[in-house]
């Protein structure tokens, strides 16, 4: 009999869950062209090109799940529900927003994974969206009105979503801790961030991204007998086309940074990247796939969701890459692709040591850093980019991760379908 205790959290295989494809809008930096793009418009224009880009009618689509964080309209509530009509679902199909903060989008690969496994849907429309820039300036205090001479309560949504009340601890602080804890230096940090940066400028001079990217231009969005949706870009640009924050960085400018605390290891320079985006995918059974008559993107083969110390969230992907492993049988030289969110150079530092990663198999088309973390679009994004990593490498499996504020960590173990022949 085993007696060997097995990683505590959720787990779940599937069988017969596959990417059909997927699409981003590229990631645009803070106050960029996006500025003005409430995330539902953002998340109809990529359901609608990953549609497009399969040829499948929407009148298949069985599902629609979408995610998003941060409110960028007062709409939001209707998030995952306008993006399916305004993508041309039927009326009757049922929409779900799903919420695990920055991991999120790969929540929407799980939920659709159970959806899929219980037979109740054979093709789920996919749809992660962030705006950044559009956190609102927000008070819940005044409902009953102002009194004269109390406190005015509104905040910065995003700058106070940044601390952890329960633990009283920043993000950026956790990441400290874990410097401290895997002894992770500055220096470290910095030529990871470099070396982030690179990947990324590498990968975009080659075109590497383009396959994934759907341009962006003013559009507006018809549905008969509803009010059309318009898409606008700000200020003066006509088409956002491709990513915006990655540059050429060297350790020595990013050396010049001023760290965020005394003494600490994390600046703006080696942490995500603020960006606004969305992604899409159409995840659906084999009898569907087999349907549409085109080799999938890759097979979702496993979930797995762990809980760590708050104070410790950003080491989250370690355990939940663990619980994947252990459960599928598989070790870490059997994973030819890793994606860890680089939330923070030391976060995902400290990851990689836990495990003992090879850092070259690990966010070699760059990460967050260089990229941007649109909260609930990014999940989307890595799982994208890990399945065609494989099929580039033609490798086998990959693994696409994150932390998650609050003390959480979720990863996902993809197939390359023609390795597995």
């Amino acid at each position: 009999m085993n007696t060997t205790p097995q990683p505590k959290g959720l787990f779940q295989r599937f069988e017969g869950v596959v990417l059909l494809d997927g699409v981003r809008t590229p990631q645009v930096d803070y106050q960029g062209a996006f500025a003005d793009a409430n995330p539902i418009d953002l998340g109809i224009k990529v359901a609608r090109a990953v549609l497009a880009r399969t040829d499948i009618n929407p009148a298949q689509v069985d599902s629609v799940l979408a995610g998003n964080m941060a409110p960028g309209g007062f709409d939001q509530f209707y998030v995952p529900r306008h993006i399916g009509l305004y993508a041309g679902v039927p009326l009757e199909v049922p929409a779900l927003m799903c919420q695990r903060i920055c991991g999120t989008g790969f929540e929407l690969f799980r939920q659709a994974g159970e959806q899929i496994s219980a037979g109740v849907a054979s093709l789920c429309l996919l749809v992660g969206t962030e705006s950044m820039t559009r956190n609102p300036i927000a008070a819940f205090d005044h409902r009953g009105g102002f009194r004269l001479g109390a406190p005015i309560g509104f905040k910065d949504y995003m700058w106070e979503a940044l601390t952890d009340p329960a633990a009283g601890i920043s993000m950026i602080q956790t990441a400290e801790n874990l410097a401290q804890r895997y002894q992770v230096t500055r220096e470290a940090v910095d030529a990871f961030a470099s070396r982030s940066f690179a990947r990324a400028v590498a990968a975009q001079a080659a075109g590497w991204f383009d396959d994934e990217i759907v341009p962006v231009r003013d559009e507006v969005f018809e549905l008969a007998g509803y009010r059309p949706r318009r898409l606008k870009l700000a200020g003066k640009a006509q088409v956002a086309d491709r990513d915006t924050h990655p540059r050429p960085t060297s350790v020595e400018v990013l050396a010049s940074l001023r760290t965020v605390f005394p003494h600490g290891v994390q600046t703006g320079g080696n942490s995500s990247a603020l960006t606004d985006a969305a992604a899409a995918a159409l995840v659906a059974d084999e009898a569907t796939a087999k349907a549409w008559g085109r080799a999938p993107l890759a097979r979702i083969a496993a979930a797995a969701v762990v809980g760590v110390p708050p104070e410790l969230m950003g080491i989250g992907p370690a355990p939940a890459i663990r619980l994947l492993l252990a459960r599928c049988g598989l070790a870490l030289d059997d994973i030819a692709r890793f994606e860890v969110n680089e939330a923070q150079g030391a976060q995902t530092l400290a990851v990689a040591r836990e495990l003992r990663l090879d850092e070259e198999r690990l966010n070699v088309k760059g990460g967050a850093i260089a990229l941007g973390h649109p909260l609930a679009a990014t999940g989307v994004r890595l799982t994208l980019s890990v399945a065609r990593q494989l099929r580039e490498a033609g490798a086998r499996w990959g693994i696409a991760s994150a932390c998650i504020g609050g003390g959480q960590g979720i990863a996902l173990l993809v197939e390359n379908p023609e390795a597995a022949q």
